[in-house]
């Protein structure tokens, strides 16, 4: 299962589970669509090709909640 980390490793901005907009790799290692755009859909840390992250719905979040663990790295 997904973990939908609530940030953007690269800018530090909110990626609400619950919304479009955010960007994956295999690791997990989560962007934002302008960072993404920026790194040209490539991962920083693995070199993986980023891939839009599905959005969860509310009611799902209730049994499987988001993560609450930011990741924001700078870079």
């Amino acid at each position: 299962m997904l973990e939908m980390r609530p940030d953007c490793e690269k800018c530090g901005g909110d990626l609400p589970a619950e919304g479009a907009g955010a960007f994956i790799c295999s690791f997990e290692c989560t962007f934002c669509a302008d960072c993404a755009d920026i790194l040209d859909e490539t991962c920083p840390n693995c070199g993986g090709e980023l891939m839009d992250r599905p959005a969860r719905s509310l009611k799902a979040q209730e049994k499987f909640p988001a993560s609450t663990v930011r990741k924001f790295k700078g870079y």
